[in-house]
């Protein structure tokens, strides 16, 4: 992936020289893709059956509304010029920015560009103590994207799904989440899961995720059009990103089993699919997870 030298964002806020988020308890439900990919970490780290720790993760409320704690972080600033990692992300941000514009342009509509947080440990958000066993998320309260860099060396160290375009695509899935939310998706969401079992909240859950799957693999349509910055075996990274968190391998991995019932995020295979059908089409309408079977 041809990056550097590209456009950067000024929307990149880092919080990694903060004190923290002044506490260590969940208290809201953010939309993010590491999730699953931190609680099998924790459970080869720390024992903790993975399952547990997504209960955690998701609120442990069986599906309702996410409890807001508003919290106060840090006065913002900008990452150093010459943190590699950082630019990286600004520049993939910057182009999120541009292709989303550019298609809700299209539509008639306008494009509220999201905030990207670099944090270590833990933060302040809008959906409570942010913390990096959470993994990459989005908070629909701030409409910001959270992420502490380290995990994309758990992406390729641990989960096997190493390069830049397969960090790229973590970063396009959590603003795949803020599009969801624009469009009034992520509110209709949170409403019917607040009405429905655990096991059905799970299910919409998992549609949620690869409905961002779906977003992440249009914008990867759009900026090859646009930029032509792929390199080959840059697809085929964000497709092994996608198999490596997908719900069944992960499960497999941590322990030797696999509960479907228990999938917010979706099989490998799902992942892999409703990316490369972004990907392939372009088009926002082909990402409609809700109406699959």
């Amino acid at each position: 992936m041809k990056w550097e030298g590209q456009e950067q964002s000024d929307n990149v806020e880092d919080r990694r020289g903060d004190s923290g988020g002044g506490g260590l308890g969940i208290g809201g439900r953010g939309i993010g893709l590491g999730s699953i990919a931190i609680a099998l970490v924790a459970g080869w780290v720390f024992g903790i059956n993975p399952l547990t720790v997504l209960g955690l993760l998701s609120g442990g409320n069986g599906g309702g509304a996410p409890v807001v704690q508003q919290q106060t972080p840090a006065a913002a600033h900008k990452p150093p010029a010459t943190d590699k990692s950082a630019q990286f992300v600004s520049v993939v941000l910057r182009d999120t920015e541009k292709v989303w514009g550019q298609i809700f342009q299209a539509a008639g509509s306008s494009y509220r560009v999201p905030r990207l947080v670099l944090f270590r440990g833990a933060t302040a958000t809008a959906c409570g103590t942010g913390q990096t066993a959470m993994g990459p998320f989005y908070c629909p309260g701030d409409s910001q994207v959270y992420i502490d860099l380290a995990f994309f060396d758990t992406l390729s160290r641990r989960l096997g799904a190493p390069g830049d375009f397969a960090q790229a695509y973590v970063i396009a899935h959590e603003v795949g989440h803020h599009v969801q939310n624009l469009m009034g998706i992520t509110g209709k969401v949170d409403a019917q899961r607040s009405r429905q079992s655990p096991a059905q909240a799970n299910a919409l859950s998992v549609r949620v995720e690869l409905q961002a799957d779906c977003l992440a693999g249009v914008w990867a349509f759009h900026t090859q059009q646009g930029k032509g910055w792929l390199e080959q075996g840059d697809v085929e990274e964000a497709l092994n990103a996608a198999s490596q968190i997908g719900d069944d391998t992960l499960q497999r991995k941590a322990q030797g089993t696999v509960v479907p019932e228990s999938f917010t995020h979706g099989s490998s295979q799902q992942r892999m699919t409703w990316f490369k059908r972004g990907l392939d089409s372009g088009s926002v309408k082909a990402c409609n997870t809700f109406e699959a079977r």
